[in-house]
């Protein structure tokens, strides 16, 4: 078991707001921050928020499935969820985690930033095994921005901010070293590697409703068709093809929340030639049709 200071907990339930599948977070007064100290034998139906969210067991485990996937996380792992990840939790009966939700939009002008919650999305687990190098450092940031949280005194919104941009680079960074150490002949590329990489990946998200290929994206970085694809796939954990349609789905998700706005419209508008290709591609990375989806976020709480 973790040991740390006593923690007081939030006097309110962790989803005070839910729509269907969103989750709109209530952040604590005058904040763009949420930190919940959960200790609730209570699971959550799946939903989604703009928000990230990081959530790190205490004592005991915690199980989530998160875009499909089951997780269960140890004592001491540390889970990120991306904005817009649909993802359901199932606590045990006995049990103590720190939920950490802030509000990362006003960060994302940073192009760092917003390329590592692309590069991140839809969830990372950073475990002592998978993250030998940061882990330790990441798990004690979580506690410090824990502390800042409880105690409340002036300008805690700005040092959480600070540690929270101190937790993302070191995950970045380490992302970039693992990437790019697993393969000696690329070594010595380094940043420009990983700069060019955030490039192509800043250029997807701009331009994914854009009929895209892999052969003139390939051509756009100025490395060979087979060699873009291998490190593509090494840089983002995904296909080329498929890191394009989960940024589609992810910009038709926001077209979907307004009603004004058609299936078939927003087929078009997000890249896909027909709207029986958008049904399929939705239904695969989402896990149900665009219709059911939308019906979801505007049912009756």
């Amino acid at each position: 078991m973790l040991v740390f200071t006593e923690i007081v907990a939030e006097d309110k339930p962790m989803i005070e707001t839910l729509n269907g599948l969103v989750e709109t977070v209530n952040f604590k007064q005058s904040t763009s921050l949420k930190l919940y100290y959960n200790d609730e034998y209570e699971d959550y139906p799946p939903h989604w928020h703009a928000a990230i969210e990081i959530i790190m067991p205490i004592d005991n485990l915690y199980y989530l499935n998160c875009a499909g996937e089951d997780v269960v996380l140890r004592e001491g792992d540390i889970i990120i969820i991306c904005p817009g990840c649909i993802h359901s939790i199932k606590a045990p009966e006995v049990g103590e985690r720190i939920i950490f939700q802030p509000d990362t939009t006003e960060l994302r002008f940073m192009n760092e930033i917003e390329s590592l919650i692309n590069i991140m999305s839809p969830y990372i687990v950073v475990t002592p095994e998978d993250y030998p190098e940061v882990h330790d450092h990441a798990q004690a940031l979580l506690l410090e921005i824990n502390e800042i949280y409880k105690k409340n005194n002036s300008f805690s919104e700005v040092d959480i901010f600070c540690k929270l941009l101190e937790f993302l680079s070191c995950i970045g960074k380490n992302y970039v070293s693992t990437r790019t150490a697993s393969d000696s002949s690329d070594y010595s590329r380094g940043d420009e590697y990983f700069e060019k990489f955030i490039e192509i990946c800043d250029y997807l998200q701009e331009h994914c409703s854009e009929d895209l290929s892999l052969d003139d994206i390939a051509d756009r970085s100025g490395f060979s068709k087979f060699y873009f694809s291998r490190r593509f796939k090494q840089f983002t954990n995904v296909s080329f093809y498929k890191y394009v349609n989960q940024k589609r789905i992810a910009k038709a998700e926001t077209y979907l929340t307004d009603p004004r706005n058609s299936v078939t419209d927003v087929a078009l508008n997000c890249g896909f030639p027909s709207l029986s290709s958008f049904i399929r591609m939705f239904k695969i990375i989402k896990g149900c049709t665009p219709t059911e989806f939308r019906n979801m976020y505007w049912c009756p709480k």
